[in-house]
């Protein structure tokens, strides 16, 4: 039997434990994700940012590649275990760093803390569930091979259209095999419109301060705001509309 199981590989029960082991990134996640939500949520609020503003911007002044190096740690750690804040951190760094740089630094750091999640969903569940799928047939086959076809596309849209939770844009490509390079390119350039319309308020917060005022979060949901980002939306679906009309024409 030792033979038979040498022959076939490994046995089942380190065939379990590999199992268990590939989840235990992503689970780490989660946990942090729901801990973080309890404990952190009173911290990581506009509240502190105002409170510490002034300590904040005197280490930026005396310290400045320093601040960007701990701030974009900051970023990727929040963004990496779906904490609390990620709003907060993008005025932060318009705030310290003005809209440009801070939206370089903004969207990089996402970009960072977004590519930790879908490693550990890719790791964990992504690969044996895309084989699943490329393996079954009817609608699961489909589905499949529908967003293999338009995966820019797709890509594209879960980061423009602003509804979609970032945790669950991390996610969604890691489950359906997307490659690594192609969620990295789309992730970084398609969080950029979003990216910068928070920078650009955290650039601002110092007027918002002075005032007295909190910044208007929902700016994004705003008709001069919102329009552009859908029309970049309907944009990144024209390819597979057009792929869809030329696949019409050849039948």
């Amino acid at each position: 039997m030792a033979d038979a199981m040498e022959r076939g590989g490994e046995s089942p029960g380190a065939a379990v434990k590999s199992k268990w082991a590939r989840l235990v990134p992503l689970a780490v996640i989660l946990v942090a994700a729901m801990g973080g939500a309890y404990a952190l949520g009173d911290y990581l609020s506009f509240e502190t940012l105002r409170d510490n503003r002034e300590m904040l911007i005197a280490y930026r002044d005396q310290h400045y590649w320093a601040a960007v190096a701990v701030f974009m740690t900051f970023y990727v750690i929040i963004a990496g275990f779906s904490l609390p804040g990620a709003t907060i951190a993008t005025l932060t760094g318009g705030f310290l760093f003005g809209t440009f740089p801070g939206v370089l630094f903004n969207v990089g750091a996402a970009t960072m803390g977004a590519t930790v999640v879908f490693l550990a969903a890719k790791f964990g569940l992504g690969e044996r569930l895309a084989a699943k799928m490329d393996s079954s047939e009817g609608r699961i086959k489909a589905l499949k091979d529908g967003i293999d076809e338009n995966q820019w596309t797709m890509l594209f849209l879960i980061r423009l259209v602003p509804v979609v939770p970032f945790f669950v844009a991390n996610l969604i490509p890691a489950l359906v095999g997307v490659r690594l390079w192609r969620y990295v390119v789309s992730t970084f350039i398609g969080i950029i419109p979003g990216g910068l319309v928070y920078t650009s308020v955290g650039a601002g917060l110092g007027e918002v301060f002075a005032r007295g005022e909190t910044p208007n979060l929902g700016i994004i949901f705003e008709p001069h705001v919102l329009l552009p980002m859908l029309g970049l939306a309907a944009l990144s679906l024209l390819p597979a509309v057009i792929k869809k009309i030329r696949g019409r024409e050849t039948v």
